[in-house]
Order: C-alpha cells, then structure tokens, then sequence
C-alpha cells in the first residue's frame, strides 16, 4: 500500500514543504550563483527514470560554463572546474533542491535510486537494471552508505536491497541519515552501514 500510493503523497507534500520552507534561502542561492560566475542559473541533464523512460533533471550550476566532457567519474570537492559558491553547493547538497521539482512533477521519489545517465545503461546487467521499477529519488540507500565512495556495481547492490525493501520506516531512516550526511559529510558514515527492515 505504502509504495503504491502513501509514497507518492508523501513525495508531493514533502517537496511541497521544501519549497516553503526554503524559499528563502533558495533566493539567495539563485542571487549568489548569477553574481559568482556566468553561465545559466540551472545545469539540465537527460536522466533514465523508471521503467526506463528519460526525463530532465535539475540542479544549480556548480561549475563554470566552459564546455567539457560528461563522464561516469563523480566530481569531488574543489574539482577543476568547480566554482567557490559551487563547491559549498555541492558539499551540502544545496545544488540537488531544484530536483524537488521533479519530484512534484512525478519523475522522482524522495527516496529512491539515484537517476543514473543513459550511458550507464550498456554496462548494466539485468538484474541491476531493476533499480529502474522505482521512481528515482532524491537521496537513497547508496548515498548513505559511501555515495561517491562507493564503485558503481557496489551503488547497484544498494539500490536492489531498497527496491526489494521499500517501505515508510526504511524511507524515514533513509532521510534522517541523509541530514546527518548533509550536515557532518559523507567520510564521517564510511563503514557504517544502514541495514533496512525487511517486508
């Protein structure tokens, strides 16, 4: 009942929330973005959501408007590229807030897999390809557990133990760890790992 209808709801109303509540300092991150660098106010990239069916993705632009190569590697900390307000961005997550209207507009869950590129796909098994029965999501058990630390077939295994586990409680314990994460980082979670409770 809960994946079917109840997490979609709560989707709608916590990004609903999010919106209110952040409204604020969203300004001013729009305010500091477009007075830090040049380039667009978003960065837009084509993600595969569920049952594999593409849509755009949003963030605020972290990185200066110079054209360059997308790959599958994460871009960590003070990176090439990077600008100064974009690197506080990116270390507490405030570039992903703008996906919270793609959660509004179905494409995305609070929690969930994380939406992986295209490209991604020509190296995936089927088996890992079943991340794609779920709404991607805003955070997810791979980001509590290493996120950019982990390999990618390591993330896959993370995302599989969460679609055969979905429920509310697993989806709250998801989100209290991704604010712990937010606020003291990644590096401090290595090697604790968040076991779900199962159906």
């Amino acid at each position: 009942m809960y994946s079917h209808f109840f997490k979609r709801l709560f989707d709608f109303l916590f990004a609903a929330s999010v919106i209110v509540v952040f409204l604020i300092p969203i300004v001013v991150v729009v305010l500091l973005i477009k007075l830090g660098s040049k380039g667009p106010l978003m960065f837009r990239q084509v993600r595969v959501g569920r049952d594999l069916k593409t849509f755009s993705v949003y963030k605020f632009r972290t990185m200066t408007d110079e054209k360059r190569v997308v790959g599958t590697k994460p871009i960590i900390g003070k990176a090439e590229g990077v600008t100064k307000i974009g690197f506080y961005l990116r270390r507490f997550k405030i570039d992903e807030l703008p996906q919270v209207i793609n959660v509004l507009n179905g494409d995305m869950s609070i929690v969930g897999p994380r939406p992986s590129i295209p490209e991604q796909l020509k190296n995936m098994t089927v088996d890992e390809k079943m991340r794609y029965s779920v709404r991607p999501g805003l955070t997810g058990l791979a980001q509590i557990n290493g996120n950019i630390h982990l390999q990618w077939k390591e993330r896959f295994v993370y995302d599989l133990e969460y679609v055969k586990n979905i429920n509310f409680i697993n989806d709250m314990r998801i989100i209290f760890r991704t604010f712990f994460i937010v606020i003291h980082g990644e590096e401090k979670f290595l090697n604790k790992p968040v076991i779900l409770k199962e159906h």
